[in-house]
């Protein structure tokens, strides 16, 4: 129980921010979101490190659909400012690179790079999966993006730091056990993530969410998407500054129930400094 389950192979970002936010927890690979979250429940992991945005790429759909039915708690938040590094064998160099290997998305953040390099790109499944290609390849020829872990992993060399388009690209995390973190109400810097069906009648997510206005709680998002294929039913997941047990959000939530079908909270938890300091800096 001392292990903390993320999707990926060792070295991806995922990886990364285990090792960073728990570095007394041994970090357990998985090969799919259903798999870390498995790992939880079946007591070979404490928790699970699951991303449901990146500042570039946007929401990770299939954590959305995951997350209702995970059975297991939000406990933190953690966000993690990616940093690609440009990894190639011993003996190579920049001038030696025709090919950069990927995840389509990491390859799309570095646009630059490859037109400056003249290079092609080629998809693969993943970073962390890219650099211990690259590791088996061997050649000087072949390159990947992925972090300076994966590289240390991997055996590989940093020919370039930061190589991603954008100095903003930061994901954002989800810390997920078994069981929740209770605070009391009062404890400042709370946040609480949670899903919600609205009524099939005529403006009910206006009235849903009228309650949030009219009681003074911060709703810092609100994303929809479908629920089992259908065209008429849509779930949302929201996030709102406090604890459900404050009286402007128990009266929020008091009257969202009345609009809704289906309300199911996810977690309470502190929000992350990182969040803090965005929110400090305007």
């Amino acid at each position: 129980m001392s292990s903390i389950a993320f999707q990926g192979q060792p070295g991806a970002y995922s990886d990364l921010v285990c090792r960073v936010s728990y570095p007394e927890m041994t970090t357990l690979p998985c090969e799919t979101f259903e798999a870390a979250i498995d790992a939880v429940h079946e007591g070979r992991a404490a928790l699970a490190m699951l991303p449901p945005e990146n500042s570039l790429a946007g929401r990770v759909a299939d954590m959305h659909a995951l997350l209702p039915g995970s059975g297991l708690s939000i406990i933190a938040e953690k966000f993690l400012r990616i940093e690609h590094c440009l990894l190639a064998p011993k003996g190579a160099s920049i001038a030696s690179i025709k090919r950069i290997h990927s995840h389509p998305v990491a390859l799309g953040q570095v646009r630059r790079l490859i037109r400056e390099l003249g290079a092609t790109p080629v998809v693969e499944y993943d970073t962390a999966g890219a650099a211990e290609i690259i590791a088996a390849k061997n050649s000087i020829e072949d390159a990947a993006i992925a972090s300076a872990l994966a590289g240390e992993l991997h055996g590989l060399q940093i020919l370039r730091r930061n190589v991603e388009d954008e100095a903003h690209n930061t994901t954002r995390f989800y810390v997920m056990a078994k069981e929740p973190v209770v605070f009391p109400p009062d404890t400042p810097n709370l946040m609480t993530t949670f899903v919600f069906k609205v009524r099939n009648v005529p403006a009910a997510l206006f009235k849903a969410l009228g309650g949030f206005a009219t009681n003074g709680v911060n709703m810092t998002k609100l994303e929809s998407y479908m629920v089992n294929g259908t065209f008429t039913a849509t779930q949302f997941l929201a996030e709102v500054d406090g604890h459900p047990a404050q009286e402007n959000l128990r009266l929020a939530f008091e009257e969202l129930a009345f609009f809704s079908t289906e309300i199911k909270i996810l977690g309470t938890y502190k929000a992350d400094p990182f969040r803090l300091a965005q929110r400090a800096g305007g």
